[in-house]
């Protein structure tokens, strides 16, 4: 009798589990950004959900809440300690950011703090000048360095996300001290401070760089992945330029959710969610603001966490 006692109790839970699926979201979703307005995951993040609210996606809007502050750390404390696990909050992961920080210690989460539900995008990092600056290379800027040693300023979006591990590879590479300022406004902020002369560089992502150069703004000297890109066929590689820098900052954004958000609807996000990013709509208009896209399932993101934070470990040990 027990045993078929507990049977229906475990059968009504997947129905009521069934149910609470089929009915989310039965109102507008938030989806937390930890970095400011204008940058360029705040600006993805506003694309790749611009389609959510479709009858052939989630049937309700997303809206995009930014909490930016130290490098990503303000935003994900207050993800992984406050935010309600229950489906209606999201937020956007950029790795190697919140890993590298959790690695390194003094923050409340790690990548068991979430779920991820899927990636959208692979934003490589670049290396940077105004338009007006005499360096054209990298060649340009290690020579600088040498020359100067720890004279070299140059923004990035904070310490330990993207930016900033690139910016330690190339300083190993090139066996070079420069000075690394890291800015509390995200990229969008570490942009501007290259543009107005407040730094003689910048490492950012390429897609900011990339609006940033179609506006006759900056140049860009190097980018850091195995591979040029797509966007910037004329610009090498670091690899290419003799700096032994590979993928590791390779900029990877997509949607995550606390722990302890119910099965069901994980389920529910993770099997529509890439299907939202492969929106045509959303596809062009990435393409158009020069951001790489790199769309992946539930499985392969938790693959690449792994991967990612083994990668980190030895490199963060190493620097």
């Amino acid at each position: 009798m027990k045993s078929i006692v507990a049977g229906a109790a475990l059968a009504a839970m997947a129905l009521v589990g069934n149910a609470q699926a089929q009915d989310y979201p039965d109102r507008p979703v938030m989806m937390m950004v930890s970095y400011g307005a204008g940058g360029a995951t705040d600006f993805q993040a506003r694309i790749v959900t611009m389609t959510a609210g479709n009858e052939d996606a989630l049937g309700m809007p997303i809206a995009i809440i930014n909490k930016p502050g130290a490098g990503g750390r303000v935003g994900w404390n207050w993800f992984a300690t406050q935010a309600e696990a229950d489906g209606y909050t999201l937020a956007a992961y950029n790795i190697p950011h919140f890993i590298a920080q959790s690695i390194k210690g003094g923050v409340e989460y790690s990548a068991d703090s979430f779920e991820p539900i899927a990636n959208w995008g692979a934003d490589p990092a670049v290396f940077i000048v105004a338009a007006d600056s005499p360096m054209n290379s990298m060649a340009d800027v290690v020579a600088y360095a040498k020359e100067n040693p720890g004279k070299l300023t140059f923004s990035g979006a904070g310490l330990f996300v993207g930016h900033h591990i690139a910016a330690l590879q190339i300083e190993k590479a090139a066996g070079v001290k420069m000075a690394y300022i890291p800015t509390k406004g995200g990229g969008a902020a570490a942009m501007k401070s290259v543009i107005a002369g407040e730094v003689l560089g910048g490492v950012n992502n390429l897609s900011d760089a990339f609006r940033a150069r179609e506006a006759g703004n900056v140049k860009i000297l190097g980018v850091a992945d195995l591979e040029r890109s797509d966007f910037l066929p004329d610009v090498p590689t670091m690899l290419e330029q003799g700096l032994d820098v590979d993928d590791t900052s390779v900029n990877f954004r997509g949607i995550m959710v606390p722990k302890g958000t119910p099965p069901e609807v994980i389920d529910k996000l993770a099997a529509v969610v890439p299907e939202m990013f492969a929106s045509t709509k959303v596809v062009g208009k990435m393409q158009a603001g020069g951001s790489p896209m790199h769309i992946m399932t539930r499985d392969e993101v938790k693959a690449m966490w792994t991967a990612r934070e083994e990668t980190l470990k030895a490199l963060l040990a190493g620097l």
